[in-house]
């Protein structure tokens, strides 16, 4: 399959968010050598095109790099691809192998490979190049048989104040989490996944910390945690935390623990319609050092004032505790609309099982080119992936053909 293949070379170069300039290169060359043009703009944006430029294709080229990422080793089985111990890069990998595949083949578009969507939208936000077509298919979504034409806006927040620590009696431990599978604060914030924040602020009850570290990325659930804690009572290890005797250290003054049982992290509203998520919060990175304690939540909600709401609370909530609160990373919502592109992609999905309109709780470049380009007509189709932004990641195999041969037959 010459989609999985060049895949398979995408994921052997490392593109992880931040770090992308290599992946940027090779497809600036490989664009060369199928005979297009390519633009580059500074936010690392790349825009390949030979003349024909009624259609846009779009794909984010960087990957969130969980575990041994960006070093992937590539596992087939059961029907799926996926990766041993670290994250697959599907997301949006796949994309942009079938927008290489492709150009490979001489199929005429505008095709728009983005840069660090994964860290806030930046290449999408900062977009410096021009686009001439009046549709566009983004290839991130991770659903076969749906047709995404919503999205979720989403904004991070940042709460950080000095720590002052004191000295206490009482038992030593260091505590380490394991067996938590992450995931994708978007789209599998409504699963039911346990986060190893909140399960270790429930697991050390009455404790208090003296060192905190826990968290990946804002966009992702956290899976990894350690800290020291000092305790009333002895503590032992269970299925979900390894605990260690030691010595005797200062805690902090702050009631970290009562703050991180008191905040709401999962989903706090429905959409009804779409039965998805409205909005959520996703309590993402905690860390305690000697001088500060700074905390990272990520804001996601289906309409710009739920989340104009939700950064107001998340603010006073912060700042009520002595926080010092700042937002960034802010991007809008993608308000659902039915366009003829999203009707003419449903009747090319007929041969396949059909196809569904949806809206997704989770941030989609989408969004950030519906206001730039407000006449643009704007989808979003991708094969099956499952646990994104986590070890377990992975994309269905069968569907990815189906995908290309849509794509394909559009262009």
């Amino acid at each position: 399959m010459r989609v999985l293949e060049l895949f398979k070379q995408i994921a052997s170069i490392p593109h992880c968010s931040g770090d992308t300039a290599a992946l940027r290169d090779f497809i600036v060359e490989f664009a060369r050598n199928c005979g297009f043009k390519s633009l580059v703009d500074n936010a690392g944006n790349i825009l390949c095109y030979r003349s024909k430029r009624r259609i846009c294709l779009q794909a984010h080229y960087d990957m969130v790099c969980v575990g041994q990422a960006p070093k992937i080793e590539l596992i087939e089985e059961d029907g799926w691809l996926r990766a041993k111990n670290s994250s697959l890069g599907a997301d949006n990998g796949i994309g942009v192998a079938m927008m290489l595949a492709l150009m490979r083949e001489g199929k005429e578009a505008e095709y728009l490979f983005t840069n660090d969507e994964e860290i806030g939208l930046i290449g999408a936000i900062n977009l410096g190049l021009e686009l001439e077509a009046k549709q566009m298919i983004n290839l991130d979504s991770e659903e076969f048989g749906a047709i995404y034409v919503g999205c979720a806006g989403g904004a991070d927040v940042e709460a950080a104040c000095v720590a002052a620590f004191e000295k206490r009696d009482g038992f030593f431990y260091e505590v380490r989490a394991k067996n938590f599978p992450g995931g994708h604060s978007g789209v599998d914030i409504d699963k039911n996944i346990p986060s190893a924040i909140k399960e270790f602020a429930h697991f050390v009850g009455e404790a208090e910390i003296g060192a905190l570290k826990a968290g990946e990325r804002r966009n992702s659930i956290p899976a990894t945690l350690t800290a020291k804690v000092a305790t009333r009572m002895p503590l032992e290890s269970n299925e979900f935390f390894d605990v260690e005797a030691a010595r005797p250290f200062e805690v902090a003054k702050a009631p970290i623990v009562p703050m991180l049982l008191a905040y709401a992290h999962g989903v706090r509203g429905w959409h009804k319609e779409f039965d998805i998520p409205y909005k959520s919060a996703n309590l993402a990175i905690v860390e305690l050092d000697a001088q500060r304690l700074a905390i990272q939540t990520s804001l996601r909600a289906n309409s710009d004032e739920a989340l104009e709401r939700l950064v107001d609370e998340e603010r006073a909530f912060f700042e009520l505790l002595g926080f010092d609160v700042s937002v960034s990373g802010e991007y809008p919502a993608w308000e659902p609309k039915v366009t003829p592109l999203a009707q003419t992609l449903q009747r090319a999905y007929e041969p396949y099982g059909g196809a569904s309109l949806k809206a997704i709780h989770a941030g989609l470049e989408c969004a950030v080119f519906a206001k730039k380009y407000p006449d643009m007509q704007i989808a979003s189709i991708g094969p099956t992936i499952e646990y994104p932004h986590s070890l377990r990641e992975r994309v269905r195999i069968a569907d990815i053909e189906p995908i290309y041969s849509i794509l394909k037959g559009l262009l």
